[in-house]
């Protein structure tokens, strides 16, 4: 008995950036985990991508209070550079892709299969909004460079990695940042962490994190995605847009015995001279107890 066709849902917007940039926005995972969310209240936290025929996607989707999340998968089909991607979900449904140039815009059309459990009008008003969302991100994206910083201590990764974050000591070494700095939560991967400080009135205030990568003794990948203000956390808003999506992340490298500490970090780049000043005191002040 022939399968019943399912209900081709079809978006479109224009673009103003040329096709190369909305290639590479579209397709690179730096970019993905920064646009790929149909509402404020969700994220991407992971994105991998093996843009080829018979190559495999993923993007991690979570909601950003921790409540859910779900793995966003799939294989690609055809694959021309510049001008179209066609794949297929893994729930078997398939989704083109393309790309036309529109004078110095690009216009981009996405077709994809409906599911069965949301009517048609919800699943294209979903999918447009992380259209939308797209559009948005590549017009105003900036390129600004990230900051780096790098310092070796004298003690192993491992010893190092467990001082960086450990609740006594990190208190004592990001106390160039604020001395009343602190964290509530979880280093471990894909959970949400608290970072605070307590102003000379007594009130609480921060940032709403989450741990995007942890790898013990290799990597550690922050995203800040709100704000924690007088004993709540705000994941919306004027102030949480004008930096949610900022990134720390720290790598360690053995170096025969001795550590090589890395740290980048992405966005907030209003507090560029602050960071420029008091990162390197800081991790200084990480070597001085690293190395007792």
């Amino acid at each position: 008995m022939e399968t019943a066709k399912r209900k081709i849902i079809n978006i479109e917007t224009i673009v103003h950036a040329d096709p190369a940039n909305v290639w590479e926005m579209w397709t690179k995972p730096e970019h993905i985990v920064q646009w790929n969310n149909a509402s404020s209240d969700w994220h991407t936290t992971r994105a991998e991508n093996d843009l080829k025929v018979g190559g495999i996607f993923l993007s991690r989707m979570e909601a950003k209070d921790g409540s859910s999340g779900f793995d966003f998968t799939g294989k690609y089909d055809k694959v021309e550079y510049l001008k179209e991607i066609h794949y297929t979900m893994d729930d078997g449904r398939r989704v083109e892709t393309r790309f036309i140039p529109k004078g110095i815009s690009t216009a981009v059309f996405e077709s994809f299969e409906a599911e069965d459990l949301n009517s048609p009008e919800i699943q294209r008003a979903g999918w447009k909004s992380i259209l939308d969302n797209f559009k948005l991100y590549v017009e105003t994206y900036r390129g600004v460079e990230n900051l780096y910083f790098q310092i070796t201590i004298n003690a192993p990764v491992d010893k190092v990695y467990k001082v960086m974050l450990d609740k006594e000591h990190y208190t004592e070494w990001t106390t160039e940042f604020d001395p009343t700095s602190r964290f509530e939560g979880s280093w471990e991967q894909n959970t949400k962490m608290l970072f605070i400080g307590t102003d000379k009135d007594g009130n609480e205030g921060g940032m709403v994190s989450w741990i995007k990568q942890n790898i013990a003794g290799k990597i550690v990948t922050i995203e800040h995605i709100g704000l924690y203000q007088n004993g709540e956390e705000v994941l919306t808003g004027d102030e949480v847009n004008k930096w949610a999506g900022a990134t720390e992340e720290y790598r360690f490298t053995d170096q025969g015995g001795k550590t090589l500490l890395e740290v980048e970090l992405g966005g907030l780049m209003e507090y560029r001279s602050f960071f420029l000043e008091t990162w390197p005191k800081a991790l200084n002040k990480l070597k001085s107890i690293c190395e007792k």
